[in-house]
């Protein structure tokens, strides 16, 4: 059944595996973090560094998608929200990148 719904070439599942994948990842690393860092003012990595890692993790799907299973829709969905991502990201850290 859940292969059965992975195994699919649409715009929809595209665009809900390129939201639910990043959001996975910085939990993961939210996760990390907190068990990492030594107190409440210590970071491991910067909040836009862990946007960045878990963006750059729609890759992983987007060439499984595009490359090896050739669904050109699921593949486009996955990119267009890694675009999203990214035009917010510049967006809300443009200042912090300049300085």
């Amino acid at each position: 059944m859940i292969r059965r719904f992975f195994n699919r070439d649409s715009w929809s599942l595209g665009i809900i595996i390129g939201i639910v994948a990043p959001l996975l990842i910085f939990g993961l690393l939210a996760i990390f973090e907190a068990l990492f860092s030594k107190g409440p003012d210590d970071q491991v990595f910067r909040l836009s560094t862990r946007i960045v890692i878990a963006v750059f993790c729609n890759l992983i799907p987007f060439r499984h998608y595009m490359v090896k299973l050739r669904f050109d829709k699921t593949g486009r969905g996955i990119l267009l929200d890694t675009f999203v991502f990214a035009i917010v990201f510049f967006i809300f850290f443009l200042d912090d990148l300049i300085a």
